[in-house]
């Protein structure tokens, strides 16, 4: 009778992202076979294109509520049981240098290569092998007498393991080998998905509606935005950023993820000011164009450009009705607009849905289908802009090496 030990390798993890690297390095530490699979010619590129090159590589103040999921509470166990304090001393251990950017960001002083030196080190201290560029063209259930797992072919030829680790990623930002094999091996296996879409993207407007704006393309300005209603409303108060086609900035890449099809958003161009009360103040002291009062308020070109959206503002502020001058306060703290659409995969910095989070176990990151596991992106798990989705990359991780046996 087989046994157990004659399969190839105790894990294949498929897909050297964050995530796969990580989950690798650990479970070769335990003392596991490890064979680390990647299609590209180079590992990590989400990590090496991140935080402008210095990597976001975790955020200090990691909750559950700072992740998206149709079934929120999954992330709890991985995220409590590896925090970013772990991934720190990590860091420090290997003598990477770091600093704190706002709300809790975390970045490399030098380069996002630090990071991916120390993930490959992690591998080669747990004796991990790597193949790359390598791409599997079949996953197959495996059982030969009392053992069971599963058969890869790939373009080096059939491998043959206990337990495999999907850690494919998502569909964000094809150019640099984005792709759909971790849903189509969920969907063999019977596993359920959540739709997918992009996320952390900018939104795009219809071309005629928004010519009056598309002229403040470079503008950024700290807003409050937010979509949804009631219970389902999101809120952030981050930076904007005018574009030719639309919105960008951090407020929108927040939003975005909540955002959906035909969906408005909501947005306070002057958070920090009750215009209002500015506006009637300047009525009764000033002569001069409402546009330049505003412009101490708002950018000049901001300013500009929104008084000619009503005759009745393109006038001396002390000749403007009460009226007047209250729309337009109401107007600028709460402009209301529906965005068309998205940037796309192309520019969205993740990938919504994915696997089901039902399908898994919250402890381990194992399917349902015995030895079958999912980390990181390919999950239904999308984490805020600010390093939050490198920390579930770790933490989901993690959880799956700390119980791959």
């Amino acid at each position: 009778m087989a046994s157990e030990a004659a399969l190839d390798y105790d894990v294949v993890v498929i897909g050297a992202g964050a995530a796969g690297l990580f989950c690798a390095g650990v479970a070769g530490q335990r003392g596991l076979k490890v064979l680390l699979l990647e299609h590209s010619e180079r590992v990590a590129e989400k990590v090496r294109i991140s935080g402008g090159g210095r990597c976001n590589f975790t955020n200090r103040e990691v909750t559950p509520t700072n992740f998206i999921s149709e079934n929120p509470h999954f992330c709890r166990s991985a995220l409590s049981r590896y925090t970013p304090a772990d991934f720190v001393q990590l860091l420090q251990r290997h003598g990477i240098g770091f600093h704190e950017k706002h709300k809790g960001q975390l970045f490399c002083d030098d380069s996002a290569e630090d990071i991916i030196r120390m993930l490959l080190r992690e591998c080669d201290a747990g004796g991990v092998t790597r193949w790359q560029p390598c791409r599997v063209q079949a996953v197959r259930t495996l059982q030969r007498g009392d053992a069971s797992g599963y058969a890869l072919d790939s373009e080096r030829g059939e491998i043959r393991t206990r337990s495999v680790v999907v850690a494919t990623g998502g569909l964000s930002i094809p150019k640099i080998g984005a792709s759909d094999f971790g849903y189509r091996v969920a969907q063999q296996f019977g596993l359920r998905l959540v739709p997918t879409a992009p996320a952390l993207v900018p939104l795009t407007f219809d071309g005629d509606a928004w010519a009056p704006y598309a002229q403040l393309a470079g503008l950024s300005l700290p807003v409050l935005i937010e979509t949804g209603a009631k219970k389902a409303r999101a809120q952030f108060a981050e930076d904007l950023l005018f574009t030719h086609r639309g919105l960008s900035g951090p407020a929108v890449l927040q939003i975005s993820s909540y955002w959906r099809e035909s969906q408005a958003i909501r947005l306070n161009l002057a958070p920090q000011s009750d215009l209002a009360a500015f506006l009637a103040q300047a009525k009764s002291r000033s002569k001069k164009l409402i546009a330049n009062e505003l412009a101490s308020q708002l950018p000049s070109r901001l300013a500009d450009a929104w008084v000619q959206r009503d005759a009745a503002w393109q006038r001396a502020v002390d000749q403007a009705t009460d009226k007047a001058l209250g729309g337009l306060a109401a107007a600028l703290s709460a402009w209301e607009l529906t965005p068309t659409g998205t940037e796309g995969y192309k520019k969205a910095e993740v990938t919504r849905g994915g696997v089901d989070t039902r399908e898994l176990s919250s402890q381990t990151m194992e399917s349902r289908q015995s030895g079958l596991y999912f980390i990181g992106e390919v999950v239904d798990v999308t984490g805020w802009l600010g390093g939050y989705n490198f920390q579930w990359a770790w933490a989901s991780a993690y959880a799956c090496a700390q119980s791959l046996r």
